[in-house]
């Protein structure tokens, strides 16, 4: 793997809709710091902070590289090593990062090699670029993994400027591949440590990564499985001040729930994710929208006409009933709150769609799109009959 040797430029995001910085992309490498320095910050951090641990992110090729690497770093001070076979871009095209994530046999030896020489915890970093998640998981345990991170960026091309014609971030008059993370991971981390999570034979602690970026976020990981959480892309873009935000959002969460630790929430969701075959085809919403909050912007009718049921009308007179501030604009993806009405006068009901509710299937579109906060909830409607799910319906022959 060596030289280890980075390019300008490195970075690329992606901003919508007036958010900086949704998607962050980086095309960087390992570090390309020498060695020697990193192990003396390592004594010297340990030194300085006895009580807080240091854990050591690793990636090299040979045997004897990584006994000599997890050497140095155990005695430089590290309290936990974690083994990058993740990274999906420049160190796969050498053999290691998330090469080593396709190939189970090969990630299961490493794991057990670091095992062999290491007497500190050995956790495995895992890549989301892989068919299923659960062949590098059921792999590191098998190699006798302390634990399991998840998940590492995805491989991605962040853009092209559209006056170069040269994908983004650029490198002179070309670009690569990088690894993509921030807040819009999200999702796709959620999953891949839900599926672990659930997972019997994944019996060691997980540590979440992807996107986290407010203590919501990181209560979210817990209640899928994760034991501990990770956060990098949110300290780059504000600092790590923002881990003391997540830190007091996250214990009001905890008092607010009577809950007197981060462990009673652990999994507390799995038990919700389920295939689809199990859910319940029987469980009915219907969207019910408020008029009293309703601005009239018709952002839920057009939604529901061309990209869902139509189900969503206008009453008699156009949609158009918005009595605020004429100046005042607001977009398809912008908050705002209802209009005040002034002088003591009531909006126009024409300016209110309403839903044929025998046509609604609930599917929350109409919820989503809608700017204004509880304007449009989803409501159960009561049915005569139980759970049935779509394997109920096969195995009774009902399908």
């Amino acid at each position: 793997g060596e030289p280890i040797v980075n390019v300008d430029s490195r970075f690329g995001a992606i901003d919508y809709s007036g958010t900086k910085v949704i998607g962050f992309n980086n095309i960087e490498l390992i570090t390309d710091r020498p060695l020697d320095a990193n192990f003396k910050e390592i004594y010297e951090v340990k030194k300085r902070y006895p009580d807080n641990v240091i854990i050591a992110s690793l990636m090299v090729e040979t045997k004897e590289e990584w006994r000599e690497i997890i050497k140095r770093s155990v005695d430089a001070g590290a309290d936990g090593l974690e083994l990058n076979f993740g990274c999906p871009h420049g160190m796969c095209e050498r053999g290691m990062g998330s090469a080593v994530a396709e190939e189970p046999k090969v990630l299961a030896e490493i794991t057990s090699w670091a095992k062999e020489f290491s007497n500190v915890p050995v956790f495995v970093k895992l890549s989301p670029n892989v068919m299923d998640i659960r062949d590098p998981g059921l792999a590191a345990v098998s190699g006798g993994c302390d634990g399991i991170s998840l998940i590492n960026t995805i491989k991605s091309i962040i853009g092209v400027d559209l006056d170069t014609l040269v994908p983004k971030p650029s490198v002179g008059k070309e670009s690569t591949n990088g690894g993509y993370c921030g807040p819009a991971i999200k999702p796709i981390a959620l999953h891949m440590l839900a599926v672990l999570g659930r997972d019997p034979k994944i019996n060691v602690p997980i540590s979440g990564i992807g996107g986290i970026s407010t203590w919501q976020d990181a209560a979210e990981f817990i209640a899928l499985g994760a034991t501990t959480i990770q956060v990098c892309t949110a300290v780059m873009h504000y600092g790590y001040r923002i881990v003391d935000d997540m830190i007091d959002g996250f214990n009001n969460y905890l008092d607010n729930k009577g809950m007197h630790s981060a462990n009673e929430l652990i999994g507390k969701a799995i038990p919700g994710f389920v295939e689809w075959g199990e859910l319940d085809l029987n469980y009915d919403i219907i969207a019910k929208i408020d008029e009293d909050k309703c601005i009239g912007c018709g952002l839920c009718y057009v939604a529901c006409l061309d990209g869902a049921h139509q189900c969503i009308h206008t009453r008699k007179g156009p949609c158009n009933a918005w009595h605020g501030d004429p100046d005042h604009g607001f977009g398809p993806r912008t908050e705002v709150m209802p209009p005040v009405w002034h002088n003591g006068g009531e909006p126009a009901m024409n300016h209110v769609p309403f839903v044929d509710e025998k046509e609604c299937i609930g599917c929350n579109l109409c919820m989503l799109v809608c700017p204004v906060p509880d304007c449009i909830n989803m409501v159960e409607v009561s049915h005569s009959g139980g759970k049935e799910s779509w394997k109920d319906r096969t195995t009774n022959g009902s399908s």
